[in-house]
């Protein structure tokens, strides 16, 4: 594991600190009870921050609701499973033995939160500019570019983006509950718009694919109730 770390901390050009970082972010709940769900939790937003900073540079001349659904597709799971792939973590996440037989280790929504995961580790050790560094080197042979926003929305983005335009606050997700073993976990979302008194549920297999499933069904109540 320590050789395995080494190389990887070679392929993301950060040396850390404190290597507990590192393996907590590598570990999946499957694998142990400390495993990587609060570095994913900050990664995510980190990697948000990150990839802002990233467009309003790249692409100034854009306007803010082309701005957010660039940045929604380069930050959703299909376009985090490649860079994790390209960082080698297949081969570095520790799965428990139901999940890697499982083939987890291949699994697109464990590696796009390995990902984020590590993103939030960075950001521990070495602060924003580390974190930003690691993120514009991950991104740099993406083709970012102004089509990109022709990109469909996915149904959080498109949620928000209807809430925003309406100047209502933005959904509260919960979750609601989880069932099944740990590497085959199914997750209950609720998402809540306190301001229209209105609720709805999700089920996925990851929190974040809950939280879309979760979203959808609200958009979908929106819709059919022709709110304004």
């Amino acid at each position: 594991m320590k050789d395995s770390l080494a190389a990887l901390q070679q392929r993301l050009h950060y040396l850390f600190a404190d290597l507990s970082l590192l393996t907590l972010a590598v570990t999946h709940r499957s694998f142990s009870a400390d495993h990587n769900e609060r570095l994913e939790f900050l990664g995510d937003s980190v990697l948000g921050l990150c990839v802002a900073h990233l467009l309003y540079q790249r692409l100034g001349s854009l306007p803010e609701g082309d701005l957010s659904r660039v940045r929604a597709s380069l930050v959703r799971q299909e376009a985090l499973h490649p860079l994790a792939v390209e960082l080698g973590l297949p081969d570095v996440i520790r799965l428990g033995e139901g999940e890697m037989r499982s083939g987890g280790q291949k699994r697109p929504s464990i590696l796009a939160d390995a990902v984020e995961a590590v993103i939030g580790a960075v950001y521990l050790d070495g602060g924003f500019s580390a974190a930003q560094a690691l993120v514009e080197r991950l991104y740099h042979s993406v083709a970012i570019n102004p089509d990109m926003q022709a990109i469909g929305k996915d149904p959080k983005t498109e949620l928000q983006e209807w809430l925003q335009a309406r100047r209502l606050k933005l959904p509260a997700y919960v979750v609601v509950g989880t069932q099944g073993a740990a590497h085959k976990q199914t997750f209950d979302i609720e998402c809540e718009i306190a301001q229209l008194g209105l609720s709805e549920r999700g089920i996925g297999g990851s929190r974040r694919s809950g939280e879309q499933a979760a979203a959808a069904a609200m958009l979908q109540t929106l819709k059919s109730r022709k709110i304004p």
